[in-house]
This record gives C-alpha cells, sequence and structure tokens, in this order.
C-alpha cells in the first residue's frame, strides 16, 4: 500500500482500525463514538463496520466508563476508551489512579491491564474550560501508566496501534487542535520499521538550543524555530512523544551539544510536566548549561474565555523570546 496524505484525526481513525481488524479482542467504548462517531469523528465509521458489541455508546459516565474497561481488561480484552474531552477525565481519575494504575503491581505481574484512554487535549479550539484543558502531569506523576502524546499524523496512526498491543495502560493525548493538520502516512508499512514507542524524535536538528516540546506545542516550536533561523539561530525542536517513560537519553544528549534549553507546553508552568524536565537536566548536564532552563507554558488560572485563549496558549514571541533570555545569560 502506497502512502496516502491523512489528517491526524483520521490517522487515528485508521489506527484504530487495523487495530480491531487485528485482533478480535479490541473494543472502543465511550460517550458517543458508536453512531455519531465521536464529538470529532475519530471513530466514524467503526461501529458500522465491527458492529455495536465492538464500538460501544456508553452513558455519560466517565468513572462507569473507565471501571467497565478495567473490568473487561481482567477478562482478556482491549479496550480504547474515548474521553470525549480533557477536563471530562476527572469523574475517572479514582479509576485511573487508585486502579488501573495500581493492579499490575499489586498482582505482582500477575495481572495485564491494556486499556487505552484516548484523551483529546489543550486548546486552540475557541471552547472554554473543560473543554481546553491540558492534565498531563496528573497521570506523569502517577506511576504504572504509560503516558504518550502524539503530534502528527505518522506518529497517530503507528502510536494508537503500539498502545493498544501494550500490556501496561496507556493515557493517549490527542492534540485536538491538529486533528485536520495533514501529512503522508503508509498505513502498509512493516510495524518493524515504526519508531519506537518511549522514543523522543529530533524533528529539526539544530546547534545553539534545544526546544523541548510534545503534543500541540510541537508544531508551535517547529514555527519559532524556523523564524530563530532567519536571525541565525539554529534551535534544535525535541518531540518527547512519551512522557512516561521519558527518553532522557535522548534529551541530554541535545542540552549537552547545544548547552541551552527551552522547554514548551500549553499546560500551566507551575508544576507543570516542564519543572520535572528542568530538573532531570540540570542534575544531568549541569556542566554543559550556559544557562538555566527555561520553561514557557500556561498560566497559572482556569482556562479562560476563548477570545482570550491566544493570550495564554505558549506562540512563537513567547518561545523565541524565551531563546533570546538564554542567550542573555
Amino acid at each position: 500500500m502506497s502512502a496516502e496524505t491523512l489528517t491526524l484525526g483520521k490517522a487515528i481513525n485508521t489506527g484504530l482500525r487495523k487495530a480491531m481488524e487485528n485482533d478480535p479482542k479490541v473494543l472502543v467504548m465511550g460517550e458517543d463514538v458508536g453512531k455519531l462517531g465521536g464529538v470529532f469523528r475519530i471513530t466514524d465509521g467503526l461501529q458500522k463496520d465491527f458492529g455495536e458489541e465492538r464500538v460501544i455508546d456508553t452513558p455519560l459516565a466517565e468513572s462507569g466508563i473507565v471501571g467497565t474497561a478495567i473490568g473487561l481488561a481482567l477478562r482478556g480484552y482491549r479496550p480504547v476508551v474515548e474521553i470525549q474531552f480533557d477536563g471530562f477525565v476527572f469523574p475517572a481519575a479514582d479509576q485511573i489512579i487508585t486502579q488501573l494504575a495500581k493492579m499490575r503491581m499489586r498482582s505482582l505481574g500477575a495481572l495485564e491491564l491494556p486499556v487505552v484512554i484516548r484523551i483529546p487535549c489543550g486548546g486552540g479550539i475557541g471552547a472554554v474550560e473543560h473543554h481546553s484543558e491540558s492534565p498531563e502531569a496528573y497521570f506523569t506523576h502517577t506511576a504504572g501508566l504509560r503516558v504518550v502524546a502524539c503530534s502528527n499524523p505518522l506518529d497517530a496512526f503507528t502510536m494508537i496501534q503500539q498502545s493498544i498491543t501494550s500490556p501496561d495502560p496507556v493515557i493517549f493525548f490527542e492534540p485536538k487542535r491538529r486533528y485536520w493538520d495533514k501529512a503522508e502516512v503508509d498505513a502498509g508499512a512493516d510495524p518493524s520499521g515504526w519508531p519506537a514507542f518511549d522514543a523522543a524524535r529530533v524533528v529539526r536538528p539544530g546547534e545553539h538550543a534545544t526546544v523541548l516540546a510534545y503534543g500541540p506545542s510541537v508544531k508551535t516550536c517547529l514555527e519559532a524555530a524556523a523564524a530563530a533561523a532567519e536571525d541565525g539561530r539554529s534551535l534544535e525542536v525535541i518531540d518527547l512523544r512519551s512522557l512516561n517513560p521519558l527518553d532522557m537519553d535522548a534529551v541530554a544528549d541535545s542540552v549537552t551539544r547545544t548547552g541551552r534549553c527551552v522547554v514548551v507546553h500549553e499546560a500551566p508552568v507551575f508544576n507543570g510536566y516542564g519543572a520535572e524536565l528542568a530538573a532531570r537536566i540540570t542534575e544531568r548536564c549541569f556542566y554543559r548549561l550556559e544557562a538555566p532552563v527555561l520553561r514557557v507554558g500556561g498560566f497559572s488560572t482556569p482556562y479562560p474565555p476563548s477570545r482570550l485563549e491566544d493570550h495564554y496558549l505558549p506562540d512563537l514571541d513567547r518561545i523565541l523570546d524565551a531563546v533570546d533570555r538564554t542567550f542573555a545569560w
């Protein structure tokens, strides 16, 4: 099969379809995922082709959805749960944190919990609070969960399938404002050639500073790097892809070479995921750093009304300002 141009949303749909074709134990479940095809139409057509017993429209009860998925996983199924919007995951936090993340260790490895929880994340679509959250730090802090974030159609296609085959529970973050971004995807490529599930990727090589990002922020950072190049600054942009476990070797290799690092994410900076990155980089690369690790992110406020979100979200100017500050040291 030759490569075709897919949106990120369609790439997830195609990946889900292939996973369901390959394994009859794979189920998709969530609010409106069946007849409607999901609020973003990511599961469009799956119920029609696989039936209501494998693509299940659930009640509006996130705790019940995840609890049911845990039970199904214990009986040998591989449920893929959709949370409609990022802010709706919190009613399911008890099931995720106190049950899903703990059972494998509690059973000394005897039980596997192959549950994937898909969460559309981030802002940029003109939605209000509860619909534009970035809750990744809650789950990266929870031992026992894999946490990944796709940023482009190719990763969306491969990583959703890798998540489904993982024996561990996976929190799968999808950047909702990138659902319509397009790229070529070879759906027939040999999976042995796919990038490793937990490996970061250098998406733009550079020499003068490292910029770390994931999910929706990767594209913004690439735009900032292109602008910086016009001023003679070469920024290396790394898409982390896996937030837990973290590919610290790739991060350290880059920062050791460049001596400067800026971390970008949409979540508030205070106690955000970037704080862990900054701490680890400081520990590992201390003698090679030319400046402190700087963070660019959301502010410590609830997500604002849509007319203000452009001021809240990290943009090209804020990223370039942080880069400028790293060179002022």
